[in-house]
C-alpha cells in the first residue's frame, strides 16, 4: 500500500524545470500572448455562433413543433379522458339506480308473492276445514244413527236375555212391559 507524503510530491515538481516555469507564469489557458490562443478563442467564438444559429433557426424550431405537438396531444388524451371517466361516472350512477329500482321491484314481487301464497293458504285452509267440518258433520250423523240403532238392538238384545234369564230361573215365562221398563230405567241410568 502506498502512501503519499506531500514532501514527496513538492520535490518532484521542484525537480522538473519545465514544471516549474509553467507555475510562474499562470494558467497556459489564460496566456494571451501565444497566438494560438488567440486563434483558438476566434475559432470557439466562431463555432459558438454557428452553432448558435444553426440551434435558432433549424433545431430549436423542430423541437418547439415537437413539444407543441406532444402538449396538444397530451392535452387531448386528457379531453378525452375527462370525457370517458364523465361518461363512466354517469354509467355507474346509471347502474346503481337501476340496481335500486330492481331491488325494490323485487321486494314488491316477493311482498305481492307472499300475500298471494297467504291469501292460497286461508282460502285452502277454509277449504279444508269446511270439508272436514262436513264430514265431521255427516260422520256424527252416521254415529248418531249407529248409536241409536245400537241401543235399540242392544234394549232387544237386553230385553231377551232378561226374559230368558226370568223364564229360566223361576220358571215361568217372564212379563215382558215389565222386564221392558226395567230394561228401559237401567239404560236411562246408564246414559245419564
Amino acid at each position: 500500500m502506498r502512501v503519499w507524503r506531500p514532501g514527496l510530491v513538492a520535490a518532484l515538481l521542484l525537480s522538473y524545470p519545465a514544471v516549474a516555469q509553467e507555475g510562474q507564469k499562470g494558467m497556459p489557458q489564460l496566456d494571451f500572448g501565444n497566438p494560438l490562443l488567440i486563434s483558438q478563442v476566434v475559432w470557439g467564438a466562431i463555432i459558438f455562433a454557428v452553432f448558435y444559429i444553426l440551434a435558432s433557426r433549424w433545431a430549436l424550431p423542430k423541437m418547439g413543433a415537437v413539444l407543441e405537438h406532444r402538449a396538444s396531444v397530451i392535452q387531448g388524451d386528457l379531453e378525452t379522458a375527462r370525457r370517458a371517466k364523465a361518461e363512466a361516472d354517469a354509467a355507474i350512477a346509471s347502474l346503481h339506480a337501476e340496481r335500486r329500482r330492481s331491488a325494490a321491484e323485487a321486494s314488491s314481487a316477493i311482498e305481492r308473492a307472499t300475500a298471494e301464497a297467504k291469501q292460497f293458504a286461508t282460502s285452502a285452509a277454509a277449504e279444508v276445514n269446511a270439508k272436514l267440518e262436513s264430514q265431521l258433520t255427516d260422520a256424527e250423523g252416521r254415529i248418531a244413527v249407529a248409536r241409536g240403532s245400537a241401543m235399540g238392538a242392544l234394549r232387544e238384545v237386553a230385553s231377551e236375555t232378561a226374559a230368558n234369564v226370568v223364564g229360566r230361573l223361576t220358571g215361568r215365562p217372564a212379563d215382558r212391559t215389565a222386564i221392558d221398563g226395567a230394561v228401559g230405567d237401567a239404560m236411562v241410568a246408564r246414559a245419564a
